[in-house]
């Protein structure tokens, strides 16, 4: 896909690409040695992330403005990037004319967010979940049982079943697996990360 994003780029006849890497990780030695005023970031990367590779260039390369590509239309995907600051977040299956439109947008100081994501963030429900209930269920999303669950957190395995009933009461779940996908969809908690 970036080979492809890189040629339809370059037929914009305003826009250059100046460097590429697939790895998360090579993103700031690309950007030092190349000085891009934009970098178009897709989320998902080996090494590192989209979203810790934005954090990283931002702090080595400030004027350097960020949009990033996702194929997950998440809301805390997007609170993420723009909390890391991101000037932008574009889904991956927009067209090419979008992606270029947002890229001179970015460029001028602007901020682009997906319509779609932007709707989504500003109507989505504020979490029902405490900090420590979010911390319980992000670790059975992670497949963690009762017990390395209680040992990780320090609680025992009762208080642990008990922070579990809660989150499924309080999410309208049937089980704890609903619970998770239900506040992964939600936005709060991160879901499982690829492996």
């Amino acid at each position: 896909m970036r080979g492809a994003l890189t040629a339809l780029l370059s037929l914009t006849g305003d826009i250059e690409v100046v460097a590429e890497t697939g790895r998360g990780d090579k993103v700031v030695a690309h950007a030092l040695a190349a000085e891009p005023q934009v970098a178009v970031i897709d989320i998902e990367m080996p090494g590192v992330d989209g979203i810790e590779a934005t954090c990283r260039l931002r702090r080595a390369m400030p004027a350097c403005r960020v949009l990033i590509l996702t194929g997950l239309a998440q809301t805390r995907l997007l609170k993420r990037a723009m909390d890391v600051g991101a000037s932008g977040f574009l889904l991956k299956d927009a067209p090419t004319e979008r992606l270029a439109e947002a890229i001179r947008r970015v460029d001028q100081g602007e901020r682009v967010i997906d319509a779609s994501l932007a709707v989504a963030a500003m109507t989505a429900m504020a979490t029902p979940l405490t900090d420590r209930e979010a911390a319980v269920l992000g670790l059975v999303g992670s497949g963690a049982t009762t017990g390395e669950i209680a040992a990780e957190l320090h609680l025992s395995a009762a208080t642990v079943r008990n922070y579990i009933s809660s989150v499924i009461t309080k999410t309208g779940a049937r089980n704890r697996t609903d619970a998770v996908r239900i506040a992964v969809e939600s936005g709060w908690i991160e879901g499982p990360r690829p492996a």
